[in-house]
């Protein structure tokens, strides 16, 4: 079993900055992949920004130039660092790890959630 454990959130105020990270523990071969979706009552959940083994990464439009992701796969860390942030950022922010077991193979796992509120 896999778990993913994530932190950082609260409130801030517009302009602002938070950083969130989150841990892996468990049965871990390989972390594929690891990065942010984040979701407001009513709506999908959407890609925040996420970084695959290789480094490569992928954000969403709106965390372009503001948000960044970084990952310790040795660690098996994800860190998500947000800068200038705007009300429209505030919902709840996921972690979520591809993890490789040779039991499973790979399998995508999530985090319980962290609440980010962004005040005007």
């Amino acid at each position: 079993q896999v778990q993913l454990a994530e932190s950082g959130g609260g409130l801030v105020q517009s302009g602002g900055s938070l950083r969130l990270a989150c841990a892996t523990s468990g049965d871990v071969d390989v972390v594929n992949s690891m990065g942010w979706y984040r979701q407001v009552p009513g709506k999908d959940r959407e890609l925040v920004a996420n970084m695959e083994k290789s480094g490569s990464t992928k954000y969403a439009d709106s965390a372009k130039g503001r948000f960044s992701i970084s990952m310790d796969n040795t660690k098996r860390t994800v860190s998500l660092q947000m800068n200038s942030l705007r009300p429209e950022d505030t919902a709840d922010y996921y972690c979520t790890a591809n993890v490789y077991t040779r039991r499973l193979g790979s399998v995508q796992y999530w985090g319980q959630g962290t609440q980010v509120s962004v005040s005007s």
